[in-house]
């Protein structure tokens, strides 16, 4: 379901003057990247960039490439827009719908040079695991989306869903983990800024865990 929450007047206004210009409808069709970017270029796929600074920062560190951000809160598309106009950033689109969904439905096979998950919410509650995002179902759906050679990376700042997802991203045949370190998990890649929660959880002796995997 669409979580709708409450958008502050800026991300209003940004949705529904910006959402028609950087938005895709979802469709159940497949979906040309590159014409909906205007351009031939490698293509990155965010699943829940919440409120969009870390979309934004990285889209604008990296003009080269294409970003293509799915949500389904209104305030995170609202705040990501608003950022988009300010910032003058035409390598980013936002489809607000299911992530699975656009996954079977719009992505070809073998069409992301990339996929960005960040802070997925942990379910902490052992009888709400079954809500996480990154399960063996879609982690064989992205698989299948990425080219050879495309990079899945995930963040989160809950150690047991840090081991969770890394079990079920070495179970994935098609992907490879990129980690030197005997634990699985990698330094935080200099492309992912660092955000103000995540200082100010560092500050409080918190870890963050990153994993970086690469389709064979």
């Amino acid at each position: 379901m669409l979580r709708q929450g409450r958008a502050s007047s800026a991300q209003q206004r940004a949705h529904q003057k910006l959402l028609p210009m950087f938005g895709i409808a979802y469709a159940a069709q497949k979906l040309s990247l590159d014409s909906a970017f205007g351009r031939a270029a490698p293509k990155i796929l965010e699943i829940g960039f919440g409120m969009g600074e870390t979309t934004a920062a990285i889209a604008a560190a990296n003009p080269d490439k294409d970003y293509l951000g799915i949500e389904v809160h209104t305030p995170g598309v609202g705040s990501l827009l608003k950022q988009i106009g300010e910032r003058g950033l035409t390598n980013l689109r936002i489809i607000q719908h299911d992530a699975v969904e656009v996954l079977e439905s719009m992505l070809a096979p073998e069409s992301l040079d990339g996929v960005h998950i960040f802070f997925p919410d942990p379910w902490p509650k052992k009888r709400h695991h079954k809500r996480r995002l990154l399960q063996p179902p879609l982690v064989v759906l992205l698989a299948s989306r990425m080219k050879p050679g495309a990079y899945l990376h995930t963040a989160t700042d809950w150690g047991e869903y840090a081991e969770q997802m890394l079990q079920v991203l070495c179970a994935e045949p098609t992907l490879q983990n990129t980690a030197r370190d005997a634990s699985g998990f990698v330094p935080r890649p200099d492309y992912r800024p660092q955000t103000k929660f995540e200082t100010r959880g560092l500050k409080l002796g918190h870890e963050v865990w990153d994993l970086l995997f690469r389709k064979r």
